[in-house]
């Protein structure tokens, strides 16, 4: 009886020991490996695929510019979770407001990117509104579904600027 059960528990121990289920003895590193420092992050690289370098751009900011006076929205890759309405541009700040569509969670992170223009349509620089929830607060008002924002011309293009276009390129939500 005795063997019976010495025999299943010694096969046990080896299946356990040979998975690294059980500790046999602990590994440090030697040698050179020994005086370097252990990393606590994994290093990953992506073959083929460039590190962003930048703030998000949307490529329709860079085609000529809409008429003086005019605020239009350019495509940008989430158009499909938000409206942008009530668009207007004074000279001095686009504004408006977007509203989440039905589907869309709460909004964790938006940037809207502004384009200004000068009288023959060349883009002059860019501007951001950012809202990130439970950051300092968005730079406009925020309700349920609903961001009004202002984004203020550059004071180094001021008086130059006379049109603009806005567009959505950090959409983030739950």
């Amino acid at each position: 009886m005795r063997r019976r059960i010495i025999v299943p528990a010694g096969l046990l121990t080896v299946a356990l020991a040979l998975s690294g289920c059980l500790p046999i003895t602990a590994q440090q590193p030697t040698g050179e490996a020994a005086d370097r420092p252990l990393s606590t992050a994994v290093k990953t690289s992506f073959p083929g695929l460039a590190a962003a370098d930048g703030e998000p751009d949307l490529p329709g900011l860079h085609a000529p510019g809409p008429v003086k006076g005019q605020a239009l929205q350019v495509p940008g890759p989430f158009d499909d979770r938000f409206v942008l309405e009530d668009l207007a541009f004074n000279g001095s700040a686009a504004t408006g407001t977007l509203s989440t569509t039905g589907t869309t969670g709460s909004l964790l992170d938006l940037q809207i990117l502004a384009g200004f223009y000068n009288d023959n349509g060349n883009l002059l620089g860019t501007a951001r509104f950012e809202h990130h929830q439970g950051g300092e607060g968005p730079q406009g008002q925020a309700t349920e579904g609903r961001i009004s924002f202002t984004i203020v011309v550059p004071a180094q293009f001021q008086g130059m600027a006379i049109s603009a276009t806005l567009g959505v390129p950090v959409f983030a939500s739950e």
